[in-house]
């Protein structure tokens, strides 16, 4: 019975050690390489987190919430992760659980005297965290509702504020993607550089 020998002499196991530190190489060296330069020729804001600058210091990301909380500024939606971009996630709690259930009612007790409105008029974007726990952007309804506190607090007027509001609204992506928004940390450093403190 004739029996396979390698003539060789190589052992067995050999090509593919040689075969997968070669698509190491390849794959996880070159092609990494290339991507991320390409990427960086391509889109250098996204390539760098979408960082926004403003005098060549990074104030945040167009991507992530900021906890804004003075009244001078325009707030955003509860965030589930205390905006911590390396902390993503929704709160993972169910519309009947007892302490979501309470978080919404002291929250939007405390905004609707502020506001004068009634809890059912709350646009629900500044009660409920988005799914990421992150999301930089609140909707115009949430933005129109805080334009006469921003008025106040800074002493301009509110067609001042509202035209700013107008101009950071952003349409669906493309028409169809998502909703119109507006990016809060856009927003806030726009009302910081056309109307100063």
């Amino acid at each position: 019975m004739n029996r396979l020998h390698h003539s060789s002499g190589q052992a067995p196991w050999r090509p593919a050690i040689g075969l997968a530190v070669s698509m190491l190489v390849i794959c996880g060296g070159f092609y990494a390489a290339i991507i991320t330069g390409l990427g960086g020729l391509l889109f250098p804001t996204q390539a760098t987190g979408s960082l926004v600058m403003v005098e060549g210091k990074a104030m945040g990301s167009a991507l992530v919430s900021q906890p804004f909380t003075s009244t001078v500024y325009f707030h955003g939606r509860p965030s589930s992760a205390d905006n911590d971009p390396m902390a993503t996630g929704g709160s993972n709690l169910a519309p009947s659980n007892p302490e979501l259930r309470d978080r919404v009612a002291q929250q939007s007790a405390a905004l609707a005297s502020t506001y004068q409105l009634e809890p059912e008029q709350l646009p629900v974007d500044l009660l409920a965290s988005s799914g990421s726990g992150v999301d930089p952007h609140i909707s115009p309804a949430a933005a129109a509702l805080q334009v006469e506190r921003v008025a106040q607090a800074r002493g301009i007027s509110t067609e001042q504020v509202s035209q700013l509001v107008a101009q950071y609204n952003e349409p669906a992506q493309w028409g169809i993607f998502g909703q119109p928004r507006v990016n809060v940390l856009l927003l806030n450093l726009a009302l910081d550089n056309n109307y100063p403190l």
